[in-house]
């Protein structure tokens, strides 16, 4: 597999993500026993995928090219080739909305847990605050308060930082179940520009 326009020197197209193999299993995984319409994409073409449409600037025009010999040309449709890749990214988006939902779920149960245990927190401060302990009440009481403020910095930091990551992971994968996908005939060693080919059904 080899990235955008490294084999001719091309200059990649906006809009497009571009993927050279050389067999038509190097997109899968090879350990998935499914049927090819339910493969799993292999790891790193996935992440190729995935990294160069996170790169582009506008995604709703984007289009999938993947480059083959004339030798690889058959055996799949470039529909079923569409509808296997669809299904992956569909697959993938479900899980990334699952985690996001798990993510504000924990997030809420954790907030409720750091608020109760903060009122906790001052309430034992006011508390020692009528024992009249000078200096040491004091200092009682603002840690008592500092330590149930950290309480709440996990459920902050789910609620501020930790969503957003996933949320773009799920468009991402959201935009790749709907990407249009195109085979092309690789150039081959004499340099003949490529085709456009459709895979033998």
């Amino acid at each position: 597999m080899t990235a955008q326009g490294e084999a001719t020197g091309r200059k990649p197209v906006p809009g497009r993500i571009e993927i050279r193999l050389h067999k038509i299993q190097q997109l899968f995984n090879s350990l998935d026993p499914s049927p090819f319409i339910n493969r799993d994409l292999d790891d790193e073409a996935e992440a190729y995928i995935v990294d160069s449409l996170a790169e582009l600037p506008q995604r709703h025009a984007v289009e999938l090219v993947i480059y083959l010999p004339r030798s690889e040309i058959g055996g799949q449709s470039t529909e079923e080739l569409t509808r296997a890749i669809h299904s992956y990214f569909t697959y993938r988006e479900s899980v990334a909305k699952h985690r996001l939902r798990a993510l504000f779920r924990r997030g809420r149960i954790s907030l409720v847990i750091g608020l109760l245990f903060l009122g906790l927190c001052y309430f034992v401060s006011e508390l020692i605050s009528l024992a009249h302990w000078a200096y040491l009440g004091g200092l009682l009481r603002q840690g008592l308060l500092i330590i149930g403020w950290v309480a709440n910095w996990r459920p902050l930091e789910i609620f501020l930082y930790d969503w957003w990551p996933l949320r773009r992971e799920a468009n991402l994968y959201r935009v790749l179940s709907n990407v249009p996908v195109r085979v092309l005939i690789s150039e081959s060693p004499q340099g003949v520009t490529p085709g456009e080919a459709v895979l033998a059904g």
